[in-house]
């Protein structure tokens, strides 16, 4: 919307910046022969706060298909979560990988 305002017996015209939502990001779950399928669950209903039936639904698509999203969120929000997962799965001796990538959706 542009504002006016007169100066010098001149009309001036602002216009005022858009702000641009933040993007999102996915954090993926990428699936590997050593990490748990409990571990996993445990994981999605903790750091991603997921109810148990859809973190089970979760595991099962990571399980199924390679890669899984665990949850789509902006990017400082997606990347602590994946750094605070990968965190808990070294703790726990699980060479579990999640990555952060856009959402292009």
């Amino acid at each position: 919307m542009a504002r006016q305002v007169k100066q010098d017996g001149q009309v001036l015209t602002r216009k005022r910046a858009k702000v641009k939502e933040p993007g999102l990001w996915k954090v993926l779950l990428h699936n590997d022969d050593y990490t748990t399928q409990e571990f996993v669950v445990w994981l999605l209903k903790t750091v991603f706060r997921k109810a148990e039936p859809e973190a089970t639904a979760i595991m099962l698509a990571v399980h199924r298909a390679g890669v899984g999203v665990a949850g789509t969120y902006t990017r400082d929000v997606a990347e602590t979560r994946a750094e605070r997962g990968r965190q808990l799965a070294e703790r726990d001796g699980f060479p579990l990988l999640l990555t952060v990538e856009p959402d292009d959706a």
